[in-house]
């Protein structure tokens, strides 16, 4: 198999997207050598709770009554939110209006 020239990747990449990627060069270079991150669904749902409430991470957090450093350990994948968490965060996803009546609860 023929090695990637990562910088030559890199730009192509970058042209395309059509703006400088910081971080590319190192996420194909760990991808190359298979230490890349792994993201886990528990991970993406997290993200993708928030992320369609529109809130920041701190108005999330509070709706959800969970520091908001321990949201952040859960978006970053350093620990996984416990199952009573991760069904309402389900729930979040297919209806981000429920965190309004989080916040008046």
């Amino acid at each position: 198999m023929k090695k990637l020239d990562i910088e030559r990747a890199a730009k192509a990449i970058e042209k395309d997207a059509g703006m400088a990627l910081p971080d590319l060069r190192q996420a194909l270079e760990e991808a190359i050598v298979n230490t890349g991150r792994v993201t886990t669904p528990e991970q993406i749902l997290v993200r993708q709770a928030r992320s369609r409430t529109g809130l920041s991470q701190q108005a999330f957090a509070e709706r959800i009554a969970t520091p908001v450093a321990t949201l952040r350990d859960w978006e970053q994948g350093r620990f996984t939110p416990p199952g009573g968490v991760l069904c309402l965060l389900r729930l979040i996803s297919k209806h981000p209006e429920l965190t309004q009546e989080l916040a008046t609860a």
